[in-house]
């Protein structure tokens, strides 16, 4: 069994350069709106730290974190080389697996739980945990209208989605509305509160609706809100 659920680690591990080789993908880039979305939050974290709006520390903790969403989002949108090409990426697909089962079979001990990576995984939540609640405790004492308290809230937001808590996150952002509307951050609001609730509320589609009215016609992530608007639409 413990061969096994290797086995299927790696295909899993595996599978998008293997789909990649097979399908040739065509980078989609632009025409996603979920990545054009995230850069458009990379546009505005320089925007802001230009006109002195967010302090250096918090706009390269923002943007890091927009970034690897970024790259998550994005996934394999790479096409496969030229056809030429394609034999050192069979090899990768062939010869990796077979050089990790050697080494682990030698050097490893696979009858025995793997404990490592559980107490890193903890020691890393709990890491967060104690920088939210730091920042949390230093937003308290600040004025949420405030353009510092705005970009304060705007950062516990995007910590919070970060770590999965969507409903703190559109929490975090609805209070950083209050100080300024922007359309980006209140349709990010009703997004996440939208995955929290399992569906699109009349309070999100408040939120949605305000966000088209606001945004400009050429907004990237207008198909995204228009589509979840329709959700709400539906009997």
């Amino acid at each position: 069994m413990v061969w096994l659920a290797i086995a299927l680690l790696m295909a899993v591990a595996l599978a998008p350069l293997g789909l990649a080789l097979r399908r040739r993908m065509v980078a989609r880039g632009g025409r996603d709106p979920a990545l054009a979305l995230h850069r458009d939050q990379l546009v505005e974290l320089d925007r802001d730290l230009q006109e002195r709006r967010i302090l250096p520390a918090e706009h390269a903790t923002a943007k890091l974190e927009v970034q690897r969403r970024l790259l998550h989002v994005a996934g394999v949108t790479e096409a496969v080389a030229l056809p030429g090409r394609r034999a050192p990426v069979i090899a990768v697909l062939v010869v990796v697996p077979l050089v990790a089962l050697g080494l682990y079979s030698v050097g490893g001990s696979p009858w025995l739980p793997s404990a490592g990576s559980g107490v890193a995984e903890r020691s890393r939540a709990d890491e967060e945990t104690v920088l939210v609640a730091q920042l949390k405790e230093r937003l308290q004492g600040i004025d949420p209208r405030s353009d510092q308290g705005r970009q304060g809230y705007v950062l516990l937001g995007n910590v919070e989605e970060s770590r999965g808590n969507d409903a703190a996150a559109a929490a975090a952002w609805r209070i950083a509305l209050q100080s300024k509307f922007d359309p980006m951050v209140a349709a990010r609001a009703a997004e996440a509160a939208t995955r929290a609730e399992g569906g699109v509320s009349e309070g999100s589609a408040s939120l949605f609706r305000r966000a088209l009215a606001a945004a400009p016609p050429d907004a990237p992530w207008r198909s995204v809100v228009e589509a979840r608007l329709a959700e709400r639409r539906l009997p």
